[in-house]
């Protein structure tokens, strides 16, 4: 199969509007987590959240008209056109050849289909909104963003919960490996409203006194927003036109277990993690960081450790942790991309970001490399773990190697 690498990155967060400067309020262990602006909380018990305020999105993308994109769709523009710029991937370049999008996102344009449904229910059809309809799908964004930026090749939105962001990479790794594209666009985005705020609250998920993660008292995760895309390219095209290499795409592994529901199994966990392992030919001794999405839960955190745990090891289990959602939040569909993104920094600075906030652990947390503090490694990471697991059982991993 064809090797796949990474050429260029973009993110758009609550923390900062570039790569670099995400990874740098991560390691500076900043805190993106404040009341919330964008709606009222009235009715609900007050939650911090990461909001991306302010954002214009004229700032990023010019005076094109952007009346028809909604909130997750302005998001995604910005993270992709940042990617693009970064991989070299001019106008031109795109008009010659075709690069493709996968999206992975959870809910994507729920505001605007919740907003569209009220206006209709509310004063009659006659006042329902085409361009409201338009963005009344999951795949809209990644739809816009093909159209505003010429992205003429496959375009797919990949919707696994907290863990679509690393699906999406693994599909769009999967389509250049296997001949049916030479670059696509993959990660995630994801907007803070509230609808899904809601939704999180009624169910009992968002944390109120701790979501830091793996911490012994936490009881909950914080709501985030945000974008973040990757360039992904066959290896021998992106050296054909001297693109800078950031990293490999070594391998990746998907698994899904319905018995995870309650958060109490780590199986799926660990067999996600073995499949991206034996797909990109490492041993756990061999991996220099682990990248994971523990957010604050109660039962997911603790699933996600003890899974990945079994799968690596002694040897897996000692190796350094991040776990960016104690700084950022946790922004769904766009979190396994920021993760990727982070990961791609630590590769280049030996920077690994600590835990904000983290006090005392489970007295049985089999990962003993999880730390309040940013550290910096001894030498430079060449292998990283990341994976990425969704409430509902969904899990993927992802092995990169540092170009």
């Amino acid at each position: 199969m064809r090797r796949v690498v990474i050429t260029g990155a973009g993110a758009l967060s609550p923390l900062a509007d570039s790569p670099a400067g995400l990874h740098a309020a991560l390691c500076a262990q900043q805190s993106a987590l404040k009341p919330i602006e964008l709606f009222s909380q009235d009715g609900f018990a007050p939650r911090l959240a990461g909001e991306i305020r302010p954002f214009e999105p004229k700032d990023y993308l010019g005076d094109r008209n952007i009346r028809p994109v909604d909130r997750t769709a302005r998001l995604l523009l910005v993270a992709a056109q940042q990617a693009l710029d970064a991989a070299g991937w001019t106008p031109e370049l795109r008009a010659r050849h075709e690069v493709g999008l996968v999206l992975g996102t959870t809910f994507c344009s729920v505001r605007t289909i919740a907003e569209f449904d009220r206006r209709a229910v509310q004063l009659g059809p006659s006042y329902a909104s085409p361009l409201d309809f338009a963005n009344s799908v999951i795949n809209a964004a990644a739809g816009q963003t093909a159209i505003w930026h010429g992205l003429r090749g496959a375009n797919t939105t990949v919707a696994g919960g907290e863990a679509s962001g690393l699906l999406a990479l693994a599909y769009a790794a999967d389509l250049i490996r296997t001949g049916r594209a030479d670059a696509v666009l993959a990660g995630g985005a994801e907007e803070l409203c509230f609808e899904s705020f809601a939704g999180f609250h009624r169910s009992g998920r968002l944390g109120n006194a701790c979501t830091v993660p793996f911490d012994a008292r936490r009881d909950g995760f914080a709501l985030a927003e945000g974008a973040a895309m990757l360039l992904l390219e066959e290896a021998e095209a992106a050296a054909a036109r001297g693109a800078l290499v950031l990293a490999e795409v070594r391998g990746y592994g998907e698994s899904f277990d319905t018995g995870s529901r309650d958060l109490s199994s780590g199986s799926a966990v660990a067999r996600a993690v073995r499949l991206a392992l034996e797909d990109a030919a490492v041993e756990p001794g061999d991996l220099d960081v682990l990248s994971l999405s523990a957010n604050g839960g109660v039962r997911g955190d603790r699933r996600e450790a003890f899974g990945v745990a079994q799968a690596l090891g002694p040897a897996g289990a000692v190796k350094p942790v991040a776990a960016i959602k104690a700084m950022l939040g946790e922004s769904l569909g766009a979190s396994g991309a920021f993760q990727a993104v982070d990961l791609l920094a630590t590769f280049a600075d030996r920077v690994v970001p600590g835990v904000l906030g983290l006090g005392e652990t489970d007295d049985d947390l089999p990962l003993s490399g999880v730390a309040a503090q940013t550290r910096t490694l001894d030498q430079l990471p060449r292998l990283g773990l990341l994976h990425a697991a969704a409430w509902d059982g969904q899990c993927c991993a992802v092995v990169l190697e540092a170009r």
